[in-house]
């Protein structure tokens, strides 16, 4: 066993569930095996606590870092911060110049609200919304966090929220008083939306503009104009999708302006930051309702991030990432057509990934993540790009797949793959951990 993993089987004895973030479970990559944590990470490597060394093609911090790990003008940017201090009873300026900048980037939008997590950043713009609309009810697509107002989605069905990304959570915790208060549609079907908007008094559409799959038919434009005809607030949500394509949201590249729009992720480079911009008419309602935490107002994040949007802006980091993802794309499927193997693709080209289609789908994701890592990889079959993902790297890591690649076919011919794999299957979805 590897250090990691005495670890991980340490922490899901005092943690629940192991940590604090289902995506970085060692069961969600290879059980009993995964190296689950880091003692260094620069670029796009990481090195666990046994001192090995892995690229990584997988998450890259779960999005987080489009300029690598460890950039030096951003962490320069921080250490500057911590020298000269992060909090006092003021307030720091930096918050006034990267709303101002924000505001910059999207012109449409007029005030700006911090936080430093995803999850807050989402409460935080459905709390306003809410406010703003004056009613409870709130149409979502995607998603959208761990609080209340979002899983009280699943409170008369628990699957509802299994086509938005994460099957498998568990509502339990939520006050039942917020059922049917939070209704799923589908992205691209706006009949759905139309017969959601017409049956009850939806005073929100919370969305996100992209996850697997672009719009189609217009779709979000017909969103936008339902939402302005009904007295709607729209909220896109781009916590994952903002500056991968663009610099700024994603929803620019479609010409559709939200009433509110949410940022995290990449937006520090991995330091803590969010943002919810918004038109004045809507954000101004959060004067009305109490929103407020101490540490958002902690001066890391804020000076991370004015770094990290000016080196984007400098050498337009959305192009790299995004080119990077096509050609990891193209590479997958022609491994795929070189071994007669069935796999589609879905994401935005940054946040790429890829199933076999085939009932082992699971234990062939499984199967790459060990072969890779014991190749000196983090993978599976998908991946969050960044600037440092040179095409050396790209070269190398479809060498080692290609083997890879060769043992899934002979599986689909006949052999069993289960003999192949020296650990679990991994899971998929929100399961609770022994």
């Amino acid at each position: 066993m590897n250090s990691g993993q005495d670890l991980w089987n340490k922490a899901k004895k005092i943690i629940p569930g192991g940590n604090m973030l289902l995506s970085k479970r060692s069961e969600m990559f290879l059980p009993d095996i995964w190296p689950a944590y880091f003692s260094k990470a620069k670029g796009c490597k990481v090195w666990d606590m046994d001192g090995h060394e892995y690229i990584d093609m997988s998450l890259m911090g779960v999005g987080t870092n489009i300029l690598g790990y460890g950039h030096p003008e951003v962490d320069a940017a921080v250490q500057y911060v911590v020298s000269n201090g992060n909090m006092s009873t003021l307030n720091c300026p930096e918050e006034v110049y990267l709303a101002e900048k924000l505001i910059e980037i999207h012109p449409w939008a007029d005030m700006v609200k911090f936080a430093r997590s995803g999850g807050e950043a989402n409460a935080i713009a459905i709390r306003i919304a809410r406010a703003a609309s004056g009613k409870d009810k709130v149409a979502i697509c995607g998603y959208h966090g761990w609080h209340d107002w979002y899983l009280s989605a699943n409170l008369n069905d628990e699957s509802n929220l299994d086509g938005h990304l994460l099957p498998g959570l568990s509502p339990k915790g939520v006050p039942r008083g917020l059922l049917n208060t939070v209704l799923p549609f589908e992205y691209n079907n706006f009949e759905q939306l139309t017969e959601l908007v017409n049956s009850h008094e939806i005073g929100v559409i919370k969305m996100e503009v992209s996850r697997n799959a672009g719009p189609e038919n217009d779709f979000l434009k017909k969103v936008r104009n339902l939402a302005t005809a009904k007295g709607i607030v729209l909220v896109f949500d781009e916590c994952t999708s903002g500056f991968r394509e663009t610099f700024g949201g994603l929803h620019k590249k479609y010409e559709v302006n939200p009433d509110i729009a949410i940022f995290g992720k990449a937006l520090g480079n991995g330091y803590g930051i969010t943002a919810v911009i918004g038109i004045r008419e809507v954000m101004d309602s959060a004067q009305f309702t109490f929103i407020s935490s101490t540490f958002w107002t902690e001066r890391i994040g804020p000076s991370a991030a004015l770094k990290t949007l000016e080196i984007m802006e400098r050498i337009e980091s959305w192009t790299t990432v995004t080119e990077t993802g096509k050609l990891i794309r193209l590479g997958w499927q022609e491994l795929a057509d070189k071994h007669k193997l069935k796999i589609s693709h879905w994401g935005l080209p940054a946040l790429t990934g890829f199933s076999f289609e085939s009932n082992n789908n699971l234990i062939y994701k499984t199967l790459i993540t060990q072969e890779m890592l014991a190749n000196g990889f983090l993978a599976s079959n998908s991946m969050y790009t960044c600037i440092d993902h040179s095409s050396i790297i790209i070269e190398t890591y479809m060498d080692q797949l290609d083997k890879i690649f060769t043992l899934i076919k002979q599986c689909e011919d006949g052999f069993d793959p289960m003999k192949l794999l020296q650990s679990p299957i991994c899971q998929s979805g929100f399961k609770r951990l022994n």
